[in-house]
């Protein structure tokens, strides 16, 4: 009995560890490579998995502090393609992106967002979003779900036929529903969880093709 408790004792130390250990990982890499913060390598993988974003495009980043989805959009689209990146919070400067400040859902951010994609049309809209989590399902959920309808309903109002929105979501009650939902409005959705979110996580990315 006392060797069973042990190897669980074990167990669970040796998760930690390795939980410890694949966290710094990223942050460390972020750091060699310039990237503001560990998320930037999920937005990576999922586009070498499925090669939306490419060069030339015009994107729109919801959400975006502090930046690291944008740093890596920015990248790919290239000096042709056009970043724009909006969120309540600040955002420092990055070379070759339009950040804007304020939130999407007021009409003045929602065109100021538009009037800087002007005649080009919105080839991509990314939503790394998240609330700001109590560690209470029956809070941290809901609100997460809201975010959530909130990309759908900006991608839906921006996309032209053919367009994407990679959105994280949190598994978890409401889900199944809004991916229901979102069927109807997009030919295609797809659910991709990237090495480099954390194991325990509930997040797993949706990349939708209207």
């Amino acid at each position: 009995m006392a060797t069973r408790i042990e190897n669980k004792k074990l167990s669970k130390s040796s998760s930690a560890w390795m939980k410890e250990h694949i966290d710094d990982h990223y942050v460390q890499k972020a750091q060699k490579d310039g990237y503001r913060a560990r998320a930037a390598y999920k937005l990576l993988e999922i586009n070498e998995k499925t090669n939306i974003i490419k060069k030339g495009m015009t994107v729109v980043d919801l959400g975006s502090a502090p930046g690291s989805w944008s740093q890596v959009a920015g990248q790919l689209v290239g000096e042709k393609g056009i970043l724009i990146a909006s969120d309540i919070l600040p955002m420092d400067t990055l070379p070759d992106v339009t950040f804007i400040q304020g939130d999407f859902r007021e009409a003045e951010v929602f065109d100021a967002i538009m009037t800087e994609v002007g005649d080009r049309q919105v080839d991509v809209v990314l939503s790394d979003m998240a609330p700001n989590t109590a560690g209470n399902s029956a809070i941290d959920q809901p609100r997460m779900m809201y975010l959530c309808e909130l990309a759908v309903d900006f991608a839906l109002a921006t996309l032209p036929e053919g367009g994407a929105l990679i959105m994280k979501v949190f598994q978890g009650e409401g889900t199944q529903e809004l991916r229901k939902q979102m069927q109807q409005d997009f030919s295609k959705i797809r659910s991709i969880k990237p090495g480099a979110s954390r194991p325990r996580s509930k997040e797993m990315f949706w990349i939708a093709i209207k």
